[in-house]
């Protein structure tokens, strides 16, 4: 083999070395977004169930256009009032857990807060159960009429 064609070989090798380190990189990147992708979906979907809950009476199991504790009873909206695709829910209802992250419901009266932690964060432990948080959480406040992102 001629000098110029083990010099092409090695040039080859360089090239399709450098490629497939930045194919990683990038791999990496789209994962972590479609995750956060996925938790944004999810907080959507309970915002969405939510809202049914809401306006229905609180006869039928529903919030009496509340979403805070029923001044009767004291029953608040939890994860088990609509059906939300979770691995584990908490004793109290008010945060559950699913391959995309963990989510947690802040109930008051016209509104609440959806704080979700996505699995594809630096420091989230899916072992540590309800107690463990991520840094940079998604927060979501859902009102009757429409959900505002404030992160």
């Amino acid at each position: 083999m001629g000098q110029q064609q083990l010099l092409l070989v090695i040039l080859v090798t360089i090239i399709v070395g450098i490629a497939t380190v930045v194919a990683i990189n990038v791999f990496g990147t789209s994962a972590a977004s479609a995750n956060v992708d996925a938790v944004r979906n999810d907080v959507l979907g309970i915002a969405s169930s939510a809202q049914g809950w809401y306006i229905k009476p609180t006869m039928m199991g529903g919030g009496g256009n509340s979403f805070g504790p029923d001044p009767t009873t004291g029953r608040e909206m939890t994860f088990a009032d609509f059906n939300f695709s979770a691995d584990s829910i908490s004793t109290d209802g008010l945060s559950a857990i699913n391959m995309n992250g963990k989510y947690v419901i802040v109930n008051a009266d016209q509104s609440f807060t959806i704080t979700a932690h996505p699995a594809s964060d630096d420091d989230y432990d899916a072992s540590a159960g309800f107690s463990a948080t991520a840094s940079d959480p998604l927060e979501a406040t859902v009102t009757k009429g429409s959900v505002d992102w404030t992160q």
